[in-house]
């Protein structure tokens, strides 16, 4: 059975985790940009970094791809946010869910997984999204601050990693019980 993960990643945390998951069930980690034919793939999977809300070659990918019957499709966006929280895993939900036809949305099983920043490295734009972010954040009262906006807030400008291999046994398990 032919099987693909696929991944966007524009600082490198997503790549990580396509890498590690690739050699974890040797399946072949392919950049979406160098996509190919995915009509005869079993199974496919693709991961994304989320970015200002869109995750990365999502749309891209699956602009024009129509399901075929039995394939099986697992998406997994890598962002900032801790996944734990079910605010976070909405977010990232409705960021899919406006990159997809619905009925690829439905057909999928999607996975959250967090990575990490490292604001050095952020391109101009995302640079200037994540000052934006911080000091509206920093209006906003102590006692109504969120757990994640207070860990935004403390780690802004910095270099963190919530880069967690851990997680990807479900994601793991997932694939064994579709193969």
């Amino acid at each position: 059975m032919e099987r693909v993960i696929l991944y966007g990643s524009h600082y490198g945390s997503t790549l990580q985790y396509a890498k590690k998951l690739s050699e974890l069930t040797n399946i072949p980690a392919v950049h979406y940009k160098d996509a190919f034919d995915l009509s005869g793939m079993h199974t496919i999977i693709y991961m994304g970094g989320l970015y200002a809300g869109g995750v990365l070659g999502l749309a891209k990918i699956f602009r024009k791809f129509t399901p075929q019957e039995g394939q099986k499709i697992i998406l997994i966006t890598v962002g900032l946010s801790d996944p734990d929280e079910p605010e976070n895993r909405e977010n990232s939900r409705k960021a899919i869910q406006k990159q997809l036809p619905s009925n690829l949305l439905y057909q999928a099983k999607l996975f959250h997984l967090r990575g990490g920043i490292d604001y050095q490295r952020l391109s101009l734009g995302h640079r200037t999204i994540m000052a934006l972010l911080y000091r509206s954040l920093r209006k906003i009262p102590l006692d109504q601050q969120t757990a994640e906006n207070r860990a935004l807030i403390e780690t802004y400008g910095k270099q963190v990693n919530y880069i967690d291999f851990g997680a990807l046994e479900a994601i793991i398990q997932e694939i064994e019980e579709i193969s």
